[in-house]
Protein backbone atom coordinates (compact mmCIF):
# COMPACT_ATOMS: atom_id res chain seq x y z
CA UNK A 1 0.00 0.00 0.00
CA UNK A 2 1.35 3.64 -0.92
CA UNK A 3 1.73 6.60 1.21
CA UNK A 4 -1.18 8.38 -1.05
CA UNK A 5 -3.69 5.31 -0.44
CA UNK A 6 -2.87 4.97 3.23
CA UNK A 7 -3.70 9.06 3.53
CA UNK A 8 -6.99 8.60 1.73
CA UNK A 9 -8.20 5.49 3.84
CA UNK A 10 -7.20 7.07 7.14
CA UNK A 11 -8.92 10.44 6.54
CA UNK A 12 -11.96 8.76 5.07
CA UNK A 13 -12.38 6.85 8.35
CA UNK A 14 -11.56 9.73 10.36
CA UNK A 15 -14.94 10.81 11.24
CA UNK A 16 -15.94 7.14 12.69
CA UNK A 17 -12.86 6.29 14.62
CA UNK A 18 -13.19 6.62 18.16
CA UNK A 19 -9.73 5.88 19.06
CA UNK A 20 -10.05 5.66 23.07
CA UNK A 21 -12.81 3.02 22.12
CA UNK A 22 -10.96 0.60 20.22
CA UNK A 23 -8.09 0.97 22.35
CA UNK A 24 -10.41 -0.25 25.51
CA UNK A 25 -12.29 -2.98 23.23
CA UNK A 26 -8.64 -4.39 22.29
CA UNK A 27 -7.39 -4.09 26.02
CA UNK A 28 -10.81 -6.29 27.40
CA UNK A 29 -9.76 -8.70 25.43
CA UNK A 30 -6.11 -9.35 27.01
CA UNK A 31 -5.65 -11.53 24.25
CA UNK A 32 -3.03 -9.14 23.02
CA UNK A 33 -1.90 -9.17 19.26
CA UNK A 34 -1.32 -12.82 19.71
CA UNK A 35 -4.92 -13.21 20.02
CA UNK A 36 -6.35 -10.89 17.24
CA UNK A 37 -3.89 -13.12 14.93
CA UNK A 38 -5.29 -16.18 16.22
CA UNK A 39 -8.78 -14.86 15.42
CA UNK A 40 -8.10 -14.48 11.96
CA UNK A 41 -7.87 -10.64 10.87
CA UNK A 42 -6.45 -10.02 7.35
CA UNK A 43 -6.00 -6.34 8.01
CA UNK A 44 -4.12 -3.89 10.78
CA UNK A 45 -6.93 -2.70 13.22
CA UNK A 46 -6.47 1.10 12.83
CA UNK A 47 -5.06 1.92 16.74
CA UNK A 48 -1.99 -0.27 14.97
CA UNK A 49 -1.69 2.17 11.59
CA UNK A 50 1.00 4.46 11.94
CA UNK A 51 0.46 8.05 11.32
CA UNK A 52 1.48 8.89 7.55
CA UNK A 53 4.13 11.38 8.22
CA UNK A 54 5.86 8.26 10.21
CA UNK A 55 5.67 6.58 7.42
CA UNK A 56 7.42 8.82 5.23
CA UNK A 57 10.10 9.57 7.61
CA UNK A 58 10.94 5.67 7.93
CA UNK A 59 10.95 5.06 4.58
CA UNK A 60 13.27 8.40 4.01
CA UNK A 61 15.54 6.84 6.43
CA UNK A 62 15.68 3.17 5.04
CA UNK A 63 18.93 2.90 2.85
CA UNK A 64 20.96 0.68 1.99
CA UNK A 65 24.19 0.52 3.44
CA UNK A 66 27.58 -1.52 4.07
CA UNK A 67 27.32 -0.43 7.62
CA UNK A 68 27.60 -2.30 10.24
CA UNK A 69 27.35 -2.58 14.38
CA UNK A 70 30.62 -3.20 15.67
CA UNK A 71 31.10 -6.44 17.31
CA UNK A 72 33.55 -7.05 20.04
CA UNK A 73 35.17 -10.32 21.35
CA UNK A 74 35.21 -10.51 24.94
CA UNK A 75 37.00 -13.50 24.80
CA UNK A 76 40.67 -11.88 25.94
CA UNK A 77 39.52 -9.91 28.64
CA UNK A 78 42.28 -12.09 30.92
CA UNK A 79 45.08 -10.31 28.75
CA UNK A 80 46.42 -7.15 28.96
CA UNK A 81 47.27 -6.53 25.29
CA UNK A 82 43.65 -7.89 24.31
CA UNK A 83 41.68 -6.37 27.37
CA UNK A 84 43.69 -2.79 26.39
CA UNK A 85 41.90 -3.56 22.67
CA UNK A 86 38.53 -4.30 24.12
CA UNK A 87 38.39 -0.86 26.13
CA UNK A 88 39.25 0.17 23.07
CA UNK A 89 36.62 -1.07 20.90
CA UNK A 90 33.89 -0.23 23.95
CA UNK A 91 35.09 2.69 23.99
CA UNK A 92 34.55 3.68 20.10
CA UNK A 93 31.75 1.55 19.43
CA UNK A 94 30.01 3.91 22.38
CA UNK A 95 30.80 6.93 21.54
CA UNK A 96 30.48 6.56 17.56
CA UNK A 97 27.32 4.26 17.79
CA UNK A 98 26.03 4.28 21.27
CA UNK A 99 25.56 0.23 20.64
CA UNK A 100 27.51 -2.95 19.99
CA UNK A 101 27.21 -6.76 19.98
CA UNK A 102 29.32 -8.90 22.22
CA UNK A 103 30.48 -12.17 21.38
CA UNK A 104 32.31 -14.81 23.43
CA UNK A 105 30.49 -13.34 26.18
CA UNK A 106 30.87 -16.35 28.78
CA UNK A 107 26.91 -17.10 28.44
CA UNK A 108 26.05 -20.41 26.97
CA UNK A 109 24.31 -20.68 24.11
CA UNK A 110 21.91 -23.36 25.55
CA UNK A 111 20.91 -20.34 28.32
CA UNK A 112 20.44 -18.47 25.14
CA UNK A 113 18.41 -20.71 23.37
CA UNK A 114 16.45 -21.56 25.97
CA UNK A 115 15.39 -18.27 26.95
CA UNK A 116 14.15 -17.10 23.45
CA UNK A 117 12.19 -20.31 23.57
CA UNK A 118 10.76 -19.52 26.79
CA UNK A 119 9.20 -16.22 25.99
CA UNK A 120 7.76 -17.75 22.80
CA UNK A 121 5.80 -20.75 24.58
CA UNK A 122 4.49 -18.01 27.22
CA UNK A 123 3.18 -15.62 24.43
CA UNK A 124 1.42 -18.84 22.17
CA UNK A 125 0.13 -20.20 25.86
CA UNK A 126 -3.69 -20.21 25.93
CA UNK A 127 -5.42 -17.08 26.58
CA UNK A 128 -6.76 -18.23 30.00
CA UNK A 129 -3.51 -19.01 31.36
CA UNK A 130 -1.44 -16.11 30.55
CA UNK A 131 -4.27 -13.77 31.79
CA UNK A 132 -2.98 -15.05 35.46
CA UNK A 133 -0.01 -12.14 34.51
CA UNK A 134 -2.14 -9.47 33.08
CA UNK A 135 -2.07 -6.69 34.97
CA UNK A 136 -0.64 -2.72 33.99
CA UNK A 137 -0.12 -2.12 37.95
CA UNK A 138 3.22 -0.19 37.67
CA UNK A 139 4.00 -2.02 41.19
CA UNK A 140 3.30 -5.66 40.30
CA UNK A 141 6.82 -7.73 39.53
CA UNK A 142 5.94 -9.81 36.77
CA UNK A 143 3.24 -8.49 34.20
CA UNK A 144 1.90 -9.45 30.81
CA UNK A 145 0.16 -6.80 28.13
CA UNK A 146 0.32 -5.70 25.32
CA UNK A 147 2.11 -2.28 24.53
CA UNK A 148 2.80 -0.48 28.08
CA UNK A 149 1.95 2.90 26.64
CA UNK A 150 -0.99 1.86 25.04
CA UNK A 151 -3.26 4.30 26.03
CA UNK A 152 -0.09 7.38 25.43
CA UNK A 153 0.98 7.05 21.99
CA UNK A 154 0.61 7.99 19.11
CA UNK A 155 0.14 4.03 17.96
CA UNK A 156 0.75 0.64 19.04
CA UNK A 157 3.42 -1.48 18.51
CA UNK A 158 2.74 -4.97 17.30
CA UNK A 159 3.96 -6.95 19.94
CA UNK A 160 2.69 -8.48 23.14
CA UNK A 161 5.66 -8.71 26.67
CA UNK A 162 6.11 -10.19 29.58
CA UNK A 163 7.86 -7.79 32.19
CA UNK A 164 9.49 -8.41 34.89
CA UNK A 165 11.02 -5.66 37.62
CA UNK A 166 13.39 -5.94 40.04
CA UNK A 167 13.18 -2.38 42.09
CA UNK A 168 14.64 -3.20 44.79
CA UNK A 169 16.12 -6.74 45.17
CA UNK A 170 18.57 -8.94 43.73
CA UNK A 171 16.78 -11.66 42.71
CA UNK A 172 12.87 -13.06 42.06
CA UNK A 173 10.74 -15.64 43.82
CA UNK A 174 10.65 -18.84 41.38
CA UNK A 175 6.75 -19.27 42.43
CA UNK A 176 6.74 -15.53 41.17
CA UNK A 177 7.82 -16.72 37.50
CA UNK A 178 5.09 -18.05 34.49
CA UNK A 179 6.16 -21.90 35.18
CA UNK A 180 6.53 -22.46 31.01
CA UNK A 181 9.57 -20.08 31.17
CA UNK A 182 10.40 -20.10 34.92
CA UNK A 183 13.85 -22.07 34.61
CA UNK A 184 15.02 -20.34 31.52
CA UNK A 185 14.62 -17.03 32.89
CA UNK A 186 16.25 -17.38 36.26
CA UNK A 187 19.27 -18.52 34.68
CA UNK A 188 19.31 -15.79 31.88
CA UNK A 189 18.92 -13.35 34.12
CA UNK A 190 21.61 -14.63 36.68
CA UNK A 191 23.65 -14.92 33.59
CA UNK A 192 23.17 -11.06 32.19
CA UNK A 193 23.71 -10.14 35.38
CA UNK A 194 27.24 -10.96 35.97
CA UNK A 195 27.79 -9.54 31.95
CA UNK A 196 26.42 -6.78 32.99
CA UNK A 197 28.61 -6.28 35.68
CA UNK A 198 32.05 -6.55 33.44
CA UNK A 199 30.50 -4.29 31.18
CA UNK A 200 29.83 -1.97 33.45
CA UNK A 201 33.78 -2.24 34.51
CA UNK A 202 34.93 -1.80 30.62
CA UNK A 203 32.79 1.24 30.34
CA UNK A 204 34.39 2.79 33.39
CA UNK A 205 37.56 1.99 32.54
CA UNK A 206 36.89 3.69 28.79
CA UNK A 207 36.15 6.65 30.45
CA UNK A 208 39.21 7.15 32.41
CA UNK A 209 37.64 5.94 35.67
CA UNK A 210 38.53 3.15 37.72
CA UNK A 211 36.89 -0.27 36.79
CA UNK A 212 34.12 -0.07 39.74
CA UNK A 213 33.77 3.22 39.18
CA UNK A 214 29.70 2.77 37.27
CA UNK A 215 29.36 0.00 39.67
CA UNK A 216 29.92 1.95 42.82
CA UNK A 217 27.21 3.64 41.48
CA UNK A 218 25.19 1.36 41.44
CA UNK A 219 23.70 1.83 37.99
CA UNK A 220 22.55 -2.10 37.63
CA UNK A 221 20.38 -1.74 40.91
CA UNK A 222 17.33 -1.37 38.79
CA UNK A 223 16.50 -3.89 36.23
CA UNK A 224 13.87 -4.73 33.95
CA UNK A 225 13.65 -7.90 32.13
CA UNK A 226 11.36 -7.60 28.93
CA UNK A 227 10.28 -10.96 26.61
CA UNK A 228 8.75 -9.57 23.47
CA UNK A 229 6.67 -11.35 21.30
CA UNK A 230 5.98 -10.30 17.46
CA UNK A 231 2.94 -12.21 15.81
CA UNK A 232 2.93 -12.49 11.91
CA UNK A 233 1.29 -8.98 10.76
CA UNK A 234 -1.26 -9.10 7.89
CA UNK A 235 -0.25 -5.51 6.47
CA UNK A 236 3.36 -4.84 7.67
CA UNK A 237 3.70 -1.90 5.90
CA UNK A 238 1.82 -0.07 8.35
CA UNK A 239 2.87 -0.92 11.46
CA UNK A 240 6.36 -1.51 13.54
CA UNK A 241 6.76 -4.32 16.27
CA UNK A 242 9.44 -0.91 18.09
CA UNK A 243 8.46 2.32 17.23
CA UNK A 244 11.45 4.54 17.09
CA UNK A 245 13.42 5.45 20.75
CA UNK A 246 15.89 5.93 22.75
CA UNK A 247 16.37 4.18 25.80
CA UNK A 248 15.85 5.57 29.66
CA UNK A 249 18.01 3.77 30.94
CA UNK A 250 21.70 3.03 31.75
CA UNK A 251 22.26 -0.04 29.96
CA UNK A 252 19.64 -1.99 27.47
CA UNK A 253 21.38 -6.01 26.80
CA UNK A 254 19.38 -7.36 24.04
CA UNK A 255 19.20 -10.78 22.74
CA UNK A 256 17.58 -11.02 19.31
CA UNK A 257 16.35 -14.49 17.14
CA UNK A 258 17.82 -15.51 14.04
CA UNK A 259 14.62 -13.51 12.56
CA UNK A 260 16.16 -10.13 12.45
CA UNK A 261 14.34 -6.69 11.89
CA UNK A 262 16.41 -4.69 14.66
CA UNK A 263 17.45 -1.41 13.15
CA UNK A 264 19.70 1.52 14.72
CA UNK A 265 19.86 4.79 13.71
CA UNK A 266 23.19 6.21 12.45
CA UNK A 267 24.02 9.17 10.72
CA UNK A 268 20.38 9.74 9.62
CA UNK A 269 20.15 6.05 8.10
CA UNK A 270 18.91 3.41 9.90
CA UNK A 271 21.32 0.26 10.14
CA UNK A 272 20.20 -3.42 10.05
CA UNK A 273 21.35 -5.22 12.99
CA UNK A 274 22.22 -8.67 11.49
CA UNK A 275 21.26 -11.57 14.00
CA UNK A 276 25.26 -13.88 14.71
CA UNK A 277 24.44 -16.77 16.61
CA UNK A 278 25.56 -16.62 20.04
CA UNK A 279 25.87 -12.44 20.31
CA UNK A 280 23.89 -10.18 22.86
CA UNK A 281 23.30 -6.42 21.31
CA UNK A 282 24.92 -3.53 24.11
CA UNK A 283 22.88 -0.30 23.52
CA UNK A 284 24.02 2.31 25.89
CA UNK A 285 21.10 4.51 27.73
CA UNK A 286 20.30 8.17 28.03
CA UNK A 287 21.32 8.27 31.84
CA UNK A 288 24.31 6.58 31.03
CA UNK A 289 25.33 9.14 28.26
CA UNK A 290 23.96 11.70 30.42
CA UNK A 291 26.59 10.92 33.19
CA UNK A 292 29.01 10.56 30.83
CA UNK A 293 28.67 13.98 29.28
CA UNK A 294 27.93 12.70 26.16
Amino acid sequence: MNMSSVKESLAASAQDYDRVKELKAFEETKAGVKGLIDSGIQTVPRIFIRPPDELVEELNYSQSSDLQVPVIDLSGIGSDDQHKKIISEVKQASKEWGFFQVVNHGIPQDVLDKMLDGIRKFHEQDVEVKNQFHSRDTIQKVKYASNVDLYRSRSANWRDSLTISLLTSDHIEPHELPEVCRDSTIQYINQVTKLVQTLYELLSEALGLKPDHLGSLECGRTRTFIGHYYPPCPEPDLTLGTSKHTDPSFLTILLQDQIGGLQVLHNNQYINVEPLPGSLVVNIGDMLQMIAND
